[in-house]
């Protein structure tokens, strides 16, 4: 049975390509990697887990104006929310399979993904607290599910320092994804950090937690005798700080500036440096 275009469109596959920062991130790290684990992650997170709770939210939004990744969402039908439901299911079973510690993960991230989401519930309407709950399970919790189930060390020491890296990365990332949406947001109750910060304050905002995320992994290398790996990650971020930094003039000049097509340059070109930086890394790491 085929699906709706809706349904296609609204889970938002491409959409994975912003969040596989983090597991190139969190590879990049790993010792000894089990590859049939590691491809395993890959495809349950980028596949399954991250489209079903693109679909959810969509389900539960029904946004009439540009999503992320979308310019034009159609309307979600019931459709939606049942594939949603399924891939959720599929997602959690294999998850199990391949390590109960990885099942456990999913479980947790699909549940404060719904409680993001849900209308009885909804915790995207609190600025603070929905923020939380993004950047704490799209960073530290993918990054130590990735960590842990991709290593062939029996129980690895997940670095905290990395955790809180993998949660700043997101962090400084996720306001700048909702900085066009101020408007559609706040005629559906929902209070953002983005629109608790303002359009400037959002820049301002990421741009700190970026440079507290590096300043964390300058340590971490550093720790390791390993800057030169921290400079070479510096040339792949050259570009998205140049863009960044222009996008912030112009918006600071006129606030209009702050719309979807901008906001998706930035998401493509900061999420195809970050991925080819920690892939460089990896290659280095693992094949050097």
């Amino acid at each position: 049975m085929l699906l709706k275009k809706s349904t296609l469109q609204l889970l938002r596959f491409p959409f994975s390509f912003f969040l596989m920062p983090v597991f190139w991130f969190a590879l990049s790290f790993t010792q000894q990697i089990n590859w049939l684990h590691a491809i395993a992650a890959f495809l349950l997170l980028h596949v399954l887990l991250y489209p079903a709770s693109n679909g959810y939210n969509s389900y539960m939004d029904r946004d009439t104006e540009s999503i992320g990744g979308i310019e034009k969402p159609m309307e979600p039908s019931y459709e939606l929310y049942l594939t949603s439901l399924s891939m959720d299911l599929l997602a959690l079973i294999f998850a199990f399979i391949v390590s109960i510690k990885l099942g456990f993960g999913f479980l947790c991230y699909i549940l404060f993904s719904r409680l993001y989401s849900w209308r009885k519930i909804r915790l995207k309407q609190y600025p603070i607290i929905g923020y939380l709950t993004v950047i704490l399970n799209q960073g530290a919790l993918v990054f130590y599910m990735v960590f842990d189930v991709c290593s062939k060390a029996p129980s690895p020491t997940v670095p905290l320092d990395l955790l809180i890296a993998a949660s700043l990365l997101i962090g400084g990332f996720y306001p700048i994804t909702q900085i066009y949406q101020h408007k559609q947001d706040q005629e559906d109750g929902v209070k953002t950090i983005s629109i608790l910060l303002g359009k400037n304050g959002t820049f301002l905002f990421c741009m700190t937690l970026y440079v507290l995320a590096f300043g964390i992994l300058f340590w971490h290398f550093n720790q390791q005798s390993a800057l030169k790996y921290f400079y070479l990650l510096q040339l792949f971020f050259l570009p998205v700080v140049t863009y960044f930094l222009y996008w912030f003039y112009k918006v600071w000049k006129n606030p209009a500036e702050a719309g979807f097509k901008q906001t998706m340059f930035m998401n493509w070109l900061a999420s195809s440096c970050t991925n080819a930086a920690f892939i460089t890394l990896l290659i280095f790491n693992y094949f050097g």
